[in-house]
């Protein structure tokens, strides 16, 4: 499973999650211009069959209207 953090997250959870899961990485990592279009993000997750972690709801439109892959965890906690 691939994961893709948001850049609205820390790039610190790669360290945390990485026991659990094998492939996380993170946007202002992998290459997209910095700071990274959300619809750049949801291509390359698309293209890398990754799954978007973000707290950001603009992923939730773009789920409604393009639907899937990639799929979208939506984080609601936290700052």
């Amino acid at each position: 499973m691939n994961l893709l953090l948001d850049t609205n997250l820390s790039w610190r959870l790669i360290q945390r999650l990485s026991p659990v899961f094998e492939n996380i990485d993170h946007v202002d990592q992998i290459g997209l211009t910095v700071p990274a279009a959300d619809i750049e993000i949801w291509k390359w997750a698309k293209e890398k069959n990754a799954i978007i972690i973000t707290n950001d709801e603009d992923f939730q439109y773009f789920l409604v209207q393009k639907g899937f892959p990639p799929k979208i965890v939506l984080l609601r906690t936290g700052n």
